[in-house]
């Protein structure tokens, strides 16, 4: 069982919806976000019960049960589910610019783009939402500017570098000041927890020779075999991504929420062998 608050974050509930809130996030009028944990809403099996997927996998979940979870979604938000839209994610580092024309895709109509990890907005009352089952939710709010971003970085993202995209293209749009972001990670796998072979660590080190003080190895026994696995810590190699792209440290908030370790709670593609739901991150801008 996760605490319930702590200096970072906040556990809220709202009706039978239990979601996580940054507690320095929740001191500006004018943002609303969250994250959800696995309780709200009405879906059984390895999807009890707030799921918030697509169907997709090995998730048995139905379009009706998702339907009523999106809208326990909108009310934790203070709006509804035409005033959301949701990321088409495949690993990508593509972020959508999204606009009024957008409302509710994702949600109550068709997409009608694909291939999108992240969202970024300046436009009032619409929900960003993301989703989320180990992979990284991360948060970009620019209070000066009045701008928010979110992506979802899995380690494919992590790598390839899509926080340093986001920055990039908060402050070549919305001409953003890295400096003034507000960041947040919300609960993903630990490092403990993300093991990988040699053929994926090596991609992180060659894609950053400093990567490799995030990593850490041991050798175990796999089909009677000795092999050693790579445990990598992408909440670090986030924060350093960050840092390199000008936010200030102080500025980065991390959660230190294992989804793996506290099944109790979250969804864990990793801990249910896929056989799960999927969680959602959220921001809006509202009128203050």
């Amino acid at each position: 069982m996760i605490e319930k608050e702590t200096d970072i974050y906040q556990l809220h509930k709202k009706g039978d919806a239990q979601y996580l809130t940054f507690r320095r996030l929740d001191q500006f009028p004018e943002l609303r976000h969250l994250f959800t944990t696995r309780w709200g809403g009405r879906s059984e099996g390895p999807c009890e019960n707030w799921n918030l997927g697509y169907g997709t996998g090995h998730d048995p979940d139905t379009p009706e049960n998702r339907e009523y979870n999106v809208a326990v979604l909108a009310a934790c938000m203070g709006t509804t589910p035409d005033r959301t839209v949701w990321t088409q994610q495949t690993h990508t580092t593509n972020i959508r610019t999204v606009t009024e024309e957008d409302a509710g895709r994702g949600a109550v109509r068709p997409r009608e783009y694909t291939d999108v990890d992240g969202l970024v907005t300046c436009c009032r009352n619409i929900a960003l939402v993301s989703h989320h089952a180990d992979c990284n939710a991360v948060y970009f709010y620019d209070p000066v500017g009045h701008v928010i971003g979110l992506a979802h970085s899995g380690w494919r993202g992590t790598l390839d570098g899509i926080s340093r995209c986001m920055v990039q293209k908060m402050e070549e749009e919305f001409g953003t000041c890295p400096g003034d972001l507000i960041c947040g990670i919300g609960p993903s796998l630990c490092q403990d927890c993300f093991e990988v072979d040699r053929d994926v660590a090596d991609q992180f080190f060659r894609a950053d020779e400093r990567n490799r003080q995030y990593a850490k190895s041991r050798t175990i026994l796999q089909d009677g075999e000795e092999r050693i696995k790579y445990y990598i810590d992408l909440w670090q190699i986030l924060r350093k991504d960050l840092t390199d792209s000008g936010v200030r440290d102080e500025n980065i908030l991390t959660m230190g929420l294992c989804t793996k370790e506290n099944l109790d709670m979250f969804f864990s593609h990793r801990g249910q062998k896929g056989w799960r739901g999927l969680m959602a991150a959220s921001m809006m801008l509202i009128e203050d």
